[in-house]
């Protein structure tokens, strides 16, 4: 796929790249070439409350980069409305002409984190791809659900081509559905604590934090963790039962969401990404993950041959930046 209209190969174009979370910004320079991937370099890392806005971490990755950077991208947790940004996990408040301006930028787009993290799915390397289900066979196949937990849940489906390749969503913030009667119990004492309970109330890192206390209360024990990196490094070292029980549930819940989400969109690969996935690899390869995601009835059979996989490469949400202005550039000059 071309990514630029071709031209002198010699040409190349910088833009500057964002992925940011509620916890965490991540920037870097993309070195946009005719015909060929971007290339990130200048890679840095932000945590996003040490800066009292979005543009205080653009203003500041600029005036380090360099080289001038009047153009940006910024893959972003929430939803776009106008000029402003709707979400409930970032420190601060997000407007694109006040951020635009106050970075000294000549353009800026603020895209969904994973409509840009799925923009990048075609561009994945195998040898980033672990599998949790599925042939090994690592083709793409489409359409392909992209999902991740990470300081909220994001979801996006990605098609193979087209003028509009990526449906993004916010399926994070739908109704949560339970499973078991275990998690049936979960989801009414959390029903108890708000009127909706949606997805990121358990199936995010901030959800581990609300999910653990919960069963610490139904085994009757006290917490011992208040932190998400505190509570998988217990699990890992199997010394807390709870925290051990708290990753089992939060894999095997994901694994449930990630096949509804497969059937509902009728998607031919998942790909699962965040910042979770990574830290908890164990016990999502554990069984519970798959178990879940084959157990829909009749359909367990078709989602048995859906390849899911679980990517390990911490740059999609730049990249896809990156890819999403290509795309634009190349359409505009078709």
């Amino acid at each position: 796929m071309s990514l630029l209209t071709p031209g002198r190969e010699s040409s190349v174009e910088t833009l500057l790249v964002a992925d940011v979370g509620g916890t965490f910004a991540r920037l870097a320079v993309a070195e946009l070439r005719a015909g060929q991937p971007p290339q990130l370099v200048g890679l840095r890392r932000y945590s996003c409350a040490a800066f009292a806005s979005l543009a205080a971490i653009l203003a500041d990755f600029i005036a380090s980069a360099g080289q001038p950077l009047d153009s940006a991208v910024v893959a972003i947790a929430g939803l776009l409305e106008g000029d402003h940004l709707v979400n409930t996990n970032l420190p601060w408040p997000v407007s694109v002409a006040d951020t635009r301006t106050q970075a000294g930028l000549r353009s800026l787009a603020l895209i969904n984190d994973f409509e840009a993290v799925a923009y990048a799915i075609p561009h994945v390397q195998a040898d980033t791809l672990v599998p949790l289900n599925g042939a090994p066979e690592t083709a793409s196949r489409w359409p392909a659900l992209v999902l991740g937990p990470g300081t909220g849940l994001g979801a996006a489906l990605r098609f193979q081509g087209g003028h509009q390749p990526v449906l993004a969503s916010e399926a994070g913030h739908a109704a949560l559905t339970a499973g078991t009667a275990l998690e049936l119990e979960i989801l009414r004492q959390m029903q108890q604590r708000w009127a909706h309970v949606d997805q990121e109330r358990i199936l995010s890192g901030s959800g581990l934090m609300n999910l653990y206390p919960c069963l610490c209360g139904l085994r009757g024990v006290a917490p011992q963790w208040d932190t998400p990196e505190q509570l998988i490094a217990a699990a890992h070292l199997g010394d807390d039962p709870v925290a051990v029980e708290t990753l089992e549930v939060f894999s095997a819940w994901l694994g449930s969401l990630a096949g509804d989400l497969a059937i509902t969109f009728g998607a031919r690969s998942v790909y699962l990404v965040g910042g979770i996935p990574p830290r908890i690899a164990h016990f999502l390869h554990a069984g519970g993950f798959q178990a879940r995601f084959l157990a829909k009835g009749v359909m367990g059979r078709v989602l048995a041959q859906v390849p899911v996989w679980r990517v390990e490469h911490g740059e999609l949400g730049m990249l896809g930046a990156a890819v999403w202005h290509a795309a634009r550039h190349e359409r505009a000059v078709a």
